[in-house]
């Protein structure tokens, strides 16, 4: 007998089988249709026309992550006040940006008409810490926000500076302009550029620098009678060397007055004021001693003041010493340096040998009148050559021994 034989099931229909599973599977949206979407034979929603996406799913195409810029950098330290605050986007658009203090001071900026850049409009300031926070949309619409922080130059690298004359003053030709700065200055090339001056006569000049910390400007020769000089300091942020950053900007403006330039005459015993070039007066004098002899060149007047009051230990003078004078009260006294050499009028004791002998200790001695005269028609900046003196120069800093300095050396 032969063995019973089982009919074959077809091929075909495990096909049609597989087949109708994967149908099944498509329609629900299952793995194969996000591998094969077209199979699915639907169409399918874009992920640009739905901002409510949150990840690509089975959108089609995927749409380019927004890629931000920002500067400062997260968590920056050290930030200098003047540098710039921005922000630039590619592949989307910035919404909205907040730049804050801690103390809650806000810093404005604006987004440039393509909206893929901010920028901050006001500088920042000095030891402060801040927050950045920025929106920006992609290209489905999606916004994303973002903080970091920053924080700027501590207070122990903040460096500022004092400015003479100051401005709206009024002071004579020989005044040069002079800057001292609270920390050292390494990068002068810097400072320099960033320090305008001009004269209303045209009148250039140069820098020259006494020490790291003071710098001084003066033109080739005198100051124009009756001119004005300016000086802009934009020095906001710039590095002077060694971590410190300025911390200021100003503008001065100087009035010059008429030429007043005074010789004083060690040998004759004279005194003669001219103003504008022409002579005006000529006043006996008593000037420094062989001892204390009266330093040469050309000085430039300081401060005044009606009434003063002079200590012989000052200059270095102790009880016992023949030229030991105490303490004295002086009338009409301008300054001529720091170290204490001095227009005034003379003390009692040496009245009689104004105009004819040399006694003071340095200073240029009047008779009350001359004194007072002198006190009346001259001021700051306003200068005295002493010539005829034993005496050397004084030092350039000693007061304004600017124009002692041949402009050869100072333009250096």
């Amino acid at each position: 007998m032969e063995p019973e034989v089982q009919p074959r099931r077809p091929r075909s229909l495990k096909k049609m089988l597989i087949i109708a599973v994967v149908c099944i599977l498509a329609a629900a949206g299952g793995v194969f249709a996000a591998v094969a979407p077209g199979l699915a034979g639907v169409d399918l929603e874009s992920e640009a026309g739905s901002a409510t996406r949150t990840s690509p799913g089975i959108a089609s195409p995927v749409v380019a992550a927004v890629k931000s810029e920002a500067s400062p950098v997260n968590g920056a330290k050290q930030v200098n006040p003047a540098a710039p605050v921005s922000l630039k986007v590619s592949n989307g658009t910035i919404e909205r940006v907040t730049l804050t203090s801690t103390a809650g001071e806000k810093v404005d900026g604006s987004i440039d008409p393509a909206g893929t850049g901010w920028t901050a409009t006001a500088p920042l300031k000095f030891n402060t810490d801040y927050s950045y926070t920025f929106v920006v949309k992609d290209g489905a619409g999606r916004e994303t926000s973002t903080t970091q922080q920053f924080s700027t130059v501590s207070s122990s690298h903040e460096a500022d500076a004092a400015v003479y004359p100051l401005d709206g003053m009024k002071v004579g030709v020989g005044q040069p302009l002079q800057i001292i700065f609270s920390e050292p200055v390494l990068n002068r090339d810097a400072v320099e550029k960033a320090i305008k001056i001009t004269s209303s006569a045209g009148q250039v000049g140069a820098f020259h620098w006494y020490s790291d910390k003071m710098v001084r400007y003066r033109a080739e020769n005198f100051w124009a009678a009756n001119s004005t000089v300016t000086m802009d300091m934009q020095m906001f942020g710039v590095d002077l060397g060694n971590g410190q950053i300025a911390n200021f900007d100003k503008k001065v403006k100087v009035n010059i007055g008429d030429k007043k330039v005074a010789v004083a005459d060690a040998a004759a015993h004279t005194f003669t004021l001219s103003v504008n070039d022409q002579p005006v007066k000529t006043l006996p004098v008593s000037m420094g001693d062989k001892r204390f002899p009266s330093a040469r060149g050309f000085g430039v007047l300081m401060e005044k003041n009606r009434f003063d009051h002079f200590r012989a230990s000052s200059i270095g003078l102790k009880p016992g010493d023949p030229a030991y004078y105490g303490d004295v009260d002086v009338e009409y006294t301008i300054r001529l340096t720091l170290s204490g050499a001095y227009i005034h009028q003379a003390l009692e004791s040496a009245f009689p040998y104004i105009g004819n002998t040399n006694v003071s200790h340095g200073c240029i001695g009047f008779a009350p009148d001359g004194a007072a005269w002198v006190f009346d028609n001259m001021g700051t900046g306003d200068v005295v050559n002493i010539i005829n003196t034993e005496g050397d120069y004084a030092a350039h800093d000693d007061g304004y021994g600017d124009w002692n300095i041949p402009w050869a050396e100072y333009d250096n």
